[in-house]
Parts: C-alpha cells; structure tokens; sequence
C-alpha cells in the first residue's frame, strides 16, 4: 500500500480538524480528537503546525487562498474586470458556505474573547487578506480605465459583504441549508452588477 504523500497528509489532517472544530467547537477540539479520526501521532501534527492554535490558523488560510486563486496575476490575463469578479464571488461563496468554513466561524466566534489572538488571526488569514487583494484588483482595473471608484478598499469590502449578506449567517445558524449553485450564481451576479453598475436609475 502506498505510503501518504506530506501533501495527502497535511490535507487529510485539515479536513479531519474542520469537521471536529464543526461538531466540537474550538475549545472542545484538542489534537487527540484529531488523531482519534486519523490515526497516527501527535507528533506528526505539532510538527507540522506547531499547536491547535497554528492548525486553526492554517485550515482558515487555507481556506483564504483557495478563493484567492481567482484573483491570481496568471488567472487573470485578458480578463475583463466583470469575468474576474465573478470568477472570484464563485469561489468565496462556496467557500463561506462550505461546511468546513461554517465550522470554523462557529468555533471562532464563541471562542473570540478568551482567545483573542486566535480571532485576529482568523481575520488576517481570511477576511482581510481576501479583500485587501480584491482591493489592489480593483485599483488595478481603475488604472485601465475600467471602473471609477473612489476608494478600492471600500469598494471591496462592500463587495465581501454583499456576497455573504444575511444569507451566511442563516447558515451559521442553522436556519436554512447552504444556497444550491443557481441560486447561489442568482447572489453572485448580482452582487457584480451592483457593485459595477449600482442600484439608481440611468435616464
């Protein structure tokens, strides 16, 4: 039987840790929870992430940079701003409405004021590094004579939140299930379109 690649490992490792810190929440989740789910040593984890608080850190950045890829310099060549947006609003709202994201928002939320470093990492990693590259994205179509916006970085985070609206923390709550792919392209486009175009009648 072939032996895991470190790669194969460190995944198999994240996805058991978001699907603990989802059921168990942060603070219930040690790394014994873990290894119960996959075997091995802890040795192998802290190695690897360092503690708990690096695995937290690590599942929420990964996270981050698999909606970032979108927004990445060679997947953006001769695409115009509009494709590019859609392309990365795709991304981030499967990801936010991912179960393992769900989980992870949950656990950070209740553990955020015993544990508040943790939470400036959550938000650093993920949220904040989303929209400050979608700001510099933003600022780039501004210099093509693509858009006019005045601030980018605003302009981004409206963005983020248009795409998450009440919608993820009806998830997070459990009130609803996450959105199916033709509702969820319905948010994306328009997100985009009001973003690019707005909301006020043109006469």
């Amino acid at each position: 039987m072939k032996r895991p690649s470190s790669e194969e490992r460190r995944a198999t490792i994240l996805r058991a840790a978001a699907e603990a810190f989802f059921e168990h929440g942060y603070e219930a989740t040690s790394i014994d929870t873990i290894i119960e789910r996959i075997g091995g040593s802890k040795r192998s984890i802290y190695n690897e992430f360092g503690n708990k608080e690096g695995l937290f850190t690590a599942l929420v950045s990964e996270s981050a940079d698999e909606a970032l890829t979108a927004l990445a310099v060679e997947e953006m060549v001769g695409r115009n701003i509009e494709d590019t947006l859609l392309e990365f609003g795709r991304r981030l709202l499967s990801i936010y409405m991912s179960k393992n994201l769900v989980g992870v928002y949950r656990a950070i939320v209740t553990a955020a004021s015993r544990f508040p470093d943790l939470a400036s990492a959550f938000y650093q990693k993920g949220p904040e590094r989303s929209a400050t590259r979608l700001a510099e994205v933003l600022e780039e179509a501004r210099s093509r004579g693509e858009i006019d916006i005045d601030d980018c970085q605003i302009a981004a985070n409206h963005f983020v939140g248009m795409l998450r609206s009440n919608l993820h923390l009806q998830v997070v709550l459990g009130l609803r299930e996450p959105p199916c792919k033709k509702e969820a392209e319905t948010i994306v486009q328009s997100a985009v379109d009001i973003l690019l175009d707005g909301v006020r009648l043109r006469v």
